[in-house]
């Protein structure tokens, strides 16, 4: 069987497949190349993250394909519903990633409630002759301890960044459409776990309560977040999206940071990847990072080692 991991796999997942004796290709092929490609080297597996898209023309056009893999969550680079009538298996690690996307939002939240997004813009600048009104002008952080961390969209990722909210001593509120209530279980190194009972509210009342918000929704036709709720919002809250482009409203979030409704708001996805607005990039008061929510060393090493464990597993039954 030959498997090409378009946009990379970890040496794990790699060596999970070979083992079993298929070979796997790590090129990667451009995307008008790629149709070319699969067929000239009888392609039975593609891989993708999130760079490369598999869409009906693409299946349509190679039909050596069998199984067509997402190392992440979100599959809405791949036509998943036109491939499954085709017979195609879609699979995607949906869990491997969680804890990873959890601490990237973590890491922006605390570097905006120190300051350090701006800090670290600023110092290499200035730091040598105006330490002291760097100083000053960062001097009034906020702690995370005590404060409410809202979160939308309750999946395994939500849960994963409710539990170190809860860690830090936060107040968690949670909406979601499909979940009422959810026990998150944290557990400790050395064996101790401790539940908690989550009963999830209202969009709204999420919105209300939040001093930071963290958004963990798919792609969907419309904005989750635009001008009417960041209304709703406190003045002075903090955001991060890290789940996909098109989930908040570009335009609106400056708007709200303009204003002071947002003190500050971080961004790992954008409604224009991979060529995020000048307006956006050039905002000190946004924190920015180029979709690496689940870009860990053992994030990547989960999600190759999944992804060989159902493809080894698929094709032991066709």
């Amino acid at each position: 069987m030959k498997i090409l991991a378009n946009d990379g796999i970890a040496q794990a997942g790699i060596d999970a497949l070979e083992a079993v004796g298929y070979h796997v290709i790590t090129t990667n092929v451009p995307q008008e190349k790629l149709e070319k490609y699969i067929n000239e080297n009888g392609i039975d597996v593609i891989l993708v993250r999130s760079a490369t898209k598999v869409r009906a023309e693409l299946i349509d056009a190679c039909p050596s394909i069998k199984i067509i893999g997402r190392g992440g969550v979100g599959m809405d680079n791949i036509d998943v519903d036109y491939a499954r009538e085709q017979g195609l298996h879609v699979i995607n690690t949906p869990a491997a990633s969680s804890h990873s996307v959890a601490e990237l939002v973590f890491a922006h939240f605390f570097g905006m409630a120190r300051f350090l997004h701006d800090s670290n813009r600023n110092m290499p600048l200035e730091g040598e002759n105006n330490f002291k009104g760097l100083k000053k002008s960062y001097a009034k952080g906020t702690e995370l301890l005590g404060k409410t961390l809202g979160i939308i969209g309750f999946g395994r990722i939500g849960q994963e960044t409710a539990k170190i909210g809860l860690g830090l001593g936060m107040n968690v509120v949670a909406y979601d459409l499909f979940v009422k209530e959810q026990v998150v279980s944290l557990d400790f190194f050395d064996g101790q776990k401790v539940d908690f009972d989550i009963k999830l509210i209202s969009k709204e009342a999420v919105l209300q309560q939040a001093d930071f918000l963290s958004l963990h929704v798919p792609a969907q036709k419309e904005y989750v977040i635009a001008d009417k709720e960041f209304e709703m919002m406190k003045a002075g809250a903090f955001m991060v999206n890290a789940a996909r482009g098109g989930v908040v409203s570009e335009v609106a979030l400056v708007k709200a940071l303009e204003s002071g409704t947002l003190k500050a708001a971080a961004l790992d996805v954008f409604e224009k990847e991979p060529t995020p607005e000048v307006k956006l990039l050039m905002n000190s008061d946004l924190s920015l990072t180029p979709h690496i929510g689940g870009a860990t060393v053992e994030a990547q090493s989960r999600i190759g080692t999944e992804l060989a464990s159902q493809i080894i597993s698929i094709f032991k039954e066709l």
